[in-house]
């Protein structure tokens, strides 16, 4: 693939760093579930951004099939509907593959742009499920946790590439 003009030069993503950062960010969905905020539906879903991030950058390692898996963990940790949260991250992961070529060209601020519809689409799928299950409306908060990620990607984005940058070396000899 061709490099946009002036972006660095990545290295190769460690398997066993993609998949502790997946498990970190279950844990931190976890914590903000139990201990800070309870169950508000504002509040964005960690997981989902780790994934989107992951399924966009590493769509051979990080696959629709892994975004299903820790969409059950998530529906049992946070006792909803068996299949609610894994049918969301199922289709973010879709939409990640199906983007993940063409958003790579664009500056963290316009990915935040590209993949606020990405997160959207998740909650409402959500929102669809809980629905047609009898729930009643959540309430507006929950169109707050698509801006939030949206607004949580360029800060999560600088995070995980942080171990992929080569440093910068001044070897004039050296082409790369």
């Amino acid at each position: 693939m061709i490099m946009p003009r002036g972006q660095q030069l990545l290295l190769p993503a460690n398997p066993i760093f993609i998949y502790l950062t997946l498990f970190f960010a279950l844990l931190l969905d976890m914590v903000q579930n139990i201990a800070l905020f309870g169950n508000a539906n504002w509040a964005p879903e960690l997981i989902a951004v780790v994934l989107l991030f992951w399924g966009i950058h590493q769509p051979l390692r990080v696959s629709i099939g892994l975004a299903f898996f820790f969409g059950l963990l998530t529906d049992v940790h946070q006792s909803s509907m068996l299949g609610q949260h894994a049918l969301s991250f199922t289709a973010q992961g879709f939409f990640a593959v199906l983007i993940h070529r063409r958003i790579l060209w664009f500056k963290l601020s316009s990915q935040s742009l590209q993949v606020f519809p990405i997160f959207l689409v998740g909650h409402m799928i959500e929102l669809i499920i809980r629905m047609a299950s009898g729930s009643p409306f959540p309430g507006w908060g929950l169109f707050l946790s698509p801006i939030i990620q949206a607004l949580l990607w360029p800060i999560v984005s600088e995070i995980l590439l942080a171990p992929q940058k080569r440093s910068p070396n001044p070897d004039n000899t050296r082409p790369l």
